[in-house]
């Protein structure tokens, strides 16, 4: 099966489970779109910015993509590209979207408190201290299984280091047109894709290249791996 099928197989899976799956929980939990969001009842234009439904799409676009929908594929892999296409399919709209929404709701309707608050007032001290001790430990891991594979990467395609720093400071110039200079979303984001494309240009012509230890270094990893 060629790669353009599975695209187009993968987008309208998604588009269908966001119609269809995505309208089925909000029900479930009764989202009310006319309902105010601490961003807007305690807004400071610092913590709390009430932000565009196109820009708050792509931050939660983005955080689904953590380790499960990354490392997990790469390893599913080994056992072909049926079990890549369902693993980010099935984990993205079932799994992931659902937990992510939950986790998002629950915050919101309790004033913006992390999930540690929420358990606090409904589990107790207790519970919150035991989900805090398994988050710290959990975050530990991911940023070691993060950095390992970011810095393979880079050693391997030092082009992709000079981009990904490149793409940082376009990420800050992006939130700086929008909310300081206050240019339409649409213009910034064809001038932040384009920017995108320059910084992978650059990439390629000055690539940086460094040794995998280092960059372990630079991405706040000391981990230690066994040959």
């Amino acid at each position: 099966m060629s790669a353009s099928v599975l695209m187009i197989i993968a987008i309208v899976s998604l588009f269908i489970g966001y119609m269809l799956y995505g309208r089925f929980i909000t029900r479930k939990y009764g989202l009310d779109p006319n309902r105010k969001t601490p961003a807007h009842t305690k807004r400071d234009d610092v913590d709390y910015v009430p932000t565009k439904a196109p820009v708050l799409m792509g931050h939660h676009f983005a955080s689904i993509a953590g380790a499960a929908p990354i490392i997990g594929p790469v390893i599913a892999a080994v056992f072909g590209w049926i079990p890549v296409l369902l693993w980010i399919l099935i984990g993205s709209i079932f799994l992931g979207g659902a937990h992510d929404l939950s986790a998002l709701v629950a915050s919101i309707r309790h004033g913006r408190k992390t999930i540690g608050g929420v358990i606090e007032e409904h589990v107790g001290k207790a519970g919150k201290r035991l989900f805090l001790a398994f988050a710290w430990f959990l975050v530990v891991l991911l940023i070691a299984v993060f950095a390992h594979a970011v810095a393979d990467v880079f050693v391997k395609e030092p082009a992709t280091a000079t981009a990904s720093f490149l793409f940082i400071i376009v990420a800050i110039l992006f939130g700086m047109s929008i909310y300081r200079f206050k240019t339409p979303l649409w213009l910034s984001s064809i001038i932040g894709v384009g920017l995108l494309a320059g910084c992978i240009a650059v990439g390629l012509r000055f690539p940086i290249m460094l040794s995998y230890n280092t960059w372990k270094v630079v991405l706040f990893d000391n981990t230690r791996t066994q040959n």
